[in-house]
This record gives C-alpha cells, sequence and structure tokens, in this order.
C-alpha cells in the first residue's frame, strides 16, 4: 500500500512538471512572434504567464521536498526528484528570460524599425526546439535526445554571437544615434542564448536521471 501511493506521488510530481514544462513553452512560443512582429500587446500578454509560472514552480519543489522528507527514496526514485527539483528551477528561469524579452520588445516597438535590425527567426526556432526536445527526453527518457539538445546549444551561441558582430558593426559605422535600440537588440540576443542554455540544463538533469551521470561543464564523453 505504502509503495503504490509513493508510486502515485511520483506520478502526481511528473504531471507537474510536465505541464510547466508546457506552460513555458507555450510562452517562448508565442515570443517568438512578438519579436518577429514588435508586438507590444502579445508581449504584455506573455508577460501575465509568468506570475502563474513562478506559483507551480514553487508547488513542484514542495511537493519533491516532501516526497524526499516522507519516503526517503534511493536510486532512480532520488535521481529523479532532484532531476526534477533542478529542471524545475531551468523552467522559471526560462519564463523569467521570455519575460525580459517581452520587456525588450516593448522598448524596441516605440522606434521605427532600424536597418541593422536583426533576424532572430531562426535563433528563437532553435531555442524552442532545444526546449520541447529537451522535455521530449523527459518524457520519454530519450538519452539521444537529450544529448542531440546539448549539441544544439553550440548553434545558438554562434548565432547570438553573429547578433552581437553585426550590432557592433553598425556602432563603428556610426550608428550611435540608436545606442538605446541596438542595446536593446543585444539583450534580445542575450535572453535568448540563455533560453537555450536552461534547456541544455534540463537535457543534462535528464541524462543524469537515465545514466547516473553528472555532465554538466562540458564532461558529456
Amino acid at each position: 500500500m505504502i509503495v503504490k501511493h509513493f508510486q502515485r506521488e511520483l506520478d502526481k510530481v511528473k504531471k507537474m512538471i510536465l505541464s510547466l514544462g508546457a506552460l513555458v513553452e507555450q510562452g517562448v512560443h508565442r515570443i517568438k512572434a512578438a519579436i518577429e512582429e514588435r508586438n507590444v500587446v502579445l508581449a504584455r500578454d506573455i508577460m501575465r504567464l509568468d506570475h502563474e509560472i513562478d506559483e507551480m514552480e514553487v508547488e513542484i519543489e514542495e511537493e519533491c521536498l516532501k516526497i524526499i522528507a516522507l519516503h526517503q527514496p534511493v536510486a532512480a526514485d532520488l535521481r529523479f526528484l532532484i532531476a526534477v527539483v533542478k529542471i524545475n528551477n531551468d523552467l522559471e528561469r526560462i519564463g523569467d528570460q521570455v519575460v525580459n524579452i517581452a520587456q525588450r520588445v516593448q522598448q524596441i516597438a516605440k522606434q521605427p524599425v532600424a536597418p541593422y535590425q536583426f533576424d532572430y527567426s531562426v535563433m528563437a526556432e532553435k531555442a524552442e526546439t532545444m526546449l520541447r526536445m529537451s522535455l521530449d527526453s523527459l518524457v520519454n527518457q530519450d538519452l539521444d535526445m537529450a544529448i542531440e539538445v546539448l549539441k544544439l546549444d553550440d548553434e545558438v551561441d554562434k548565432l547570438k554571437n553573429e547578433a552581437y558582430d553585426r550590432i557592433k558593426q553598425a556602432m563603428a559605422d556610426g550608428a550611435t544615434k540608436d545606442i538605446g535600440y541596438m542595446i536593446n537588440l543585444l539583450l534580445i540576443s542575450r535572453h535568448i542564448e540563455r533560453l537555450g542554455d536552461h534547456a541544455t540544463n534540463i537535457a543534462e538533469e535528464v541524462i543524469y536521471m537515465i545514466e547516473g551521470e553528472i555532465v554538466r561543464h562540458g564532461k558529456l564523453d
């Protein structure tokens, strides 16, 4: 009876983390459109999701800590709960990055489109793909998919560097009167890159959950 109760609580935690993941993924998907359309209304709506994400993050952490305290799990079950606590935090941080991007969209929408506008669609698409794959690897316990997420991170980093180089060149060409606008463009690229970083963290925790191996800091063989 105790075992069945413990399993039900684990299943509940899994459903909670997947619900949070779906909500965060929705925010990432919508922020892509907000960037492309410079849509202030959509950006404002996205920012309202943050409170719900924060509340869910606290509930999931409390549920995990309660299970650990009451049942003292070991081996795979303990790895699962530890990984969920960390994934939970990364999902909340992705929500924060989405809000940061929405704030930048609100700022650049106040100004006319500049000739040195950077196209973030590819970068944002890759970050969204990384998040979706990391969550799918969690659902399906798919080690290969989690490893693929880690490989995609380099591509997002490269695109962030391209955005930086382009904006730096615009400033060198004398576009200093639009310095505030360009800083916001630069920050958008930085926030998208951080989305990819957090998706990578989630994939690393999935690998830990499956293999029992910590692969952070470039330790993946």
